[in-house]
């Protein structure tokens, strides 16, 4: 599975309040989540962002609560996988399970900026920037975590057999 888009890039610890903030909280409708996500800290994203786009953030990307509602907003936006130097663990473990790609490469993380072009092979970890001419490794999915991304999360995975 490859991913290709343009990066949206933001710093360390980007909370899971800054990716969809707890007043939009009342609502389960993904597209609503969506239509907010980022807005406390990037009032254009979700203007900007296109289908495929590639989010990039710091250390402890995806920190605070443990609601999904974080990884939903940002699948939901269109974004095809994030990049981090470090993820929360419990944002980590919430991508997973409603299908969202994520990939920690701290080299990744310091080197791509805004608006470079990005691709990812989930089956190698090869990160290629396509702007700057770079490569960076991160370490794959194993084929059953794959498996679960690419059929939208793990409740889905499962009901498939």
């Amino acid at each position: 599975m490859i991913a290709h888009g343009t990066v949206h890039k933001y710093g360390d610890n980007v909370d899971t309040d800054v990716i969809i903030p707890a007043r939009y909280l009342n609502t389960a409708n993904h597209k609503e989540l969506a239509s907010h996500c980022m807005e406390d800290i990037d009032k254009e994203f979700t203007s900007k962002v296109k289908v495929g786009d590639v989010m990039v953030g710091g250390a402890n990307f995806g920190c605070g609560s443990s609601r999904e509602h974080a990884p939903i907003a940002i699948k939901e936006s269109g974004i095809s996988v994030v990049i981090a130097e470090t993820f929360a663990r419990i944002f980590y473990r919430n991508a997973i399970n409603i299908g969202l790609a994520i990939l920690e490469c701290p080299e990744a993380s310091a080197k791509i900026q805004a608006g470079d072009d990005v691709e990812v092979d989930f089956d190698t970890g090869i990160i290629t920037n396509h702007t700057k001419n770079e490569q960076y490794k991160a370490q794959p999915f194993p084929p059953f975590i794959q498996e679960i991304i690419a059929k939208g999360g793990l409740l889905a995975s499962i009901s498939e057999g």
